[in-house]
């Protein structure tokens, strides 16, 4: 068998982060999950990074079914579409854009009645594309709150129970102001364990989080918040809870299935792949440390997989800033810095991480690759990689590198995507 290089390994890696990518394209897996049309009205609401393309997909299924309604997606992610409306807003800050597409989407189901179905298309980004202060908050109060959850290592399913709090129309509340219609939810997971509360903020799910829960996280994190929402949470208004609302949820992508087509192209590719889990979370610097450890212990002891072989993980870390500098980066660069520095040019290790809808964190790469001789490209270019990772300067590093990965907007998300590959 030939020898694995790094042209090799960079073609396997990148066939494999595409393939879990694929595995989640709303062209090719929403239509088996719909229900039957209705008798009367079929409005159709949502908001994600995936909405868009979920409603092409759905007006392609349906071509026949008198459908109408608004969707909103991250800028950059809209599709042509003739019967849904589509709205580009900011991720992952919300911006006017944002309130104006929560604002039409309460409207849109308004005065239906119990012959009448709204299908929510509901996919990661659904947050802060999909905003509706609650009573007594601005949308500069909200992008205050967005913004000091980003900064404070709080985890996905933190940041949404506090979310879901401060809104008119996430945690179950979109599918309250839906009734009598029927609400049926089709989602796509970026959430580690798919819950389907946390995906989007949950706007259709009853919430199983409580005021209480979001004061102790304020708390814990000392966030820094505006008087108005101080106000708001002391009021301690609950979200709707189970009981409160009749919930028809269908799962149509998670990162455990996209893993799996990662899986199965790592074979083809003459690798033996092992999935460590879809729902990793933790410090991105922890744990691309813990990575490297593991791929190590593969390359050197065969344990826990003898190469060639691939250690294939999902889930989402986080990256707490602080009061010290930042740079540019996102969570899947972090790690990969990490886990390089940890590796030490190892030499027969290669890694790719990408955040499954082609943007990590706010820059124009969806990750970046790992070879033997990164860091050491990052130096020859001027780049002190550990200082970088000291300064949350992950992109900047890869891409003084020439390591970064760009895809463009994939039009779906199911969270980060890591692979090591052990030649």
């Amino acid at each position: 068998m030939t020898a694995w290089n790094d042209s090799r390994a960079k073609d396997a890696l990148n066939r494999i982060f595409m393939a879990a990518v694929a595995s989640a394209d709303p062209a090719k897996v929403l239509q088996q999950h719909l229900p039957s049309p209705p008798k009367g009205r079929c409005v159709v609401v949502g908001a994600g990074k995936a909405s868009a393309a979920m409603a092409a997909a759905l007006e392609a299924a349906w071509p026949h079914v008198d459908l109408s309604g608004v969707v909103v997606t991250r800028y950059g992610h809209a599709v042509p579409t003739s019967r849904i409306e589509i709205i580009e807003a900011s991720h992952p800050v919300p911006d006017d854009k944002s309130a104006e597409a929560a604002k039409r989407i309460l409207a849109a189901v308004e005065g239906l009645t119990d012959d009448d179905m709204v299908i929510a298309l509901i996919s990661g980004g659904g947050s802060a594309l999909m905003v509706a202060p609650a009573e007594g908050m601005t949308l500069a109060d909200k992008m205050a709150v967005n913004r000091a959850l980003l900064a404070s290592g709080a985890t996905i399913s933190e940041m949404n129970a506090v979310r879901k709090h401060l809104s008119r129309i996430k945690g179950g509340r979109l599918a309250l102001a839906a009734k009598p219609a029927k609400v049926v939810s089709l989602l796509i997971s970026d959430v580690p364990g798919d819950d389907p509360s946390e995906i989007g903020s949950g706007p259709t799910v009853a919430d199983p989080s409580d005021i209480e829960t979001v004061r102790e996280i304020v708390a814990r994190y000392a966030l820094d918040l505006p008087e108005n929402v101080r106000r708001v949470l002391e009021k301690g208004e609950e979200t709707p809870k189970s009981g409160d609302i009749e919930e028809d949820v269908r799962m149509i992508a998670a990162p455990s299935l996209a893993l799996q087509a990662a899986a199965d192209e790592a074979v083809k590719l003459g690798l033996t792949p092992l999935i460590l889990g879809d729902s990793l979370e933790g410090e991105s610097r922890d744990v691309g440390a813990v990575m490297a450890g593991i791929a190590l212990s593969a390359s050197r002891k065969g344990l826990p997989v003898k190469g060639p072989a691939v250690l294939l993980s999902g889930g989402e870390t986080t990256v707490t800033i602080g009061k010290g500098p930042a740079g540019k980066g996102g969570r899947n660069t972090e790690f990969l810095l990490s886990l390089a520095l940890t590796l030490k040019g190892a030499a027969d290790i290669w890694a790719i991480a990408g955040d499954s809808d082609g943007i990590d964190g706010v820059e124009d790469a969806a990750g970046a690759v790992v070879t033997p001789d990164t860091l050491a490209r990052m130096r020859a270019a001027g780049v002190d990689p550990r200082q970088s990772l000291v300064n949350h300067d992950s992109y900047t590093a890869f891409k003084a590198a020439g390591d970064l990965v760009v895809t463009g907007p994939t039009l779906t998300n199911v969270n980060d995507i890591r692979a090591i590959l052990i030649g």
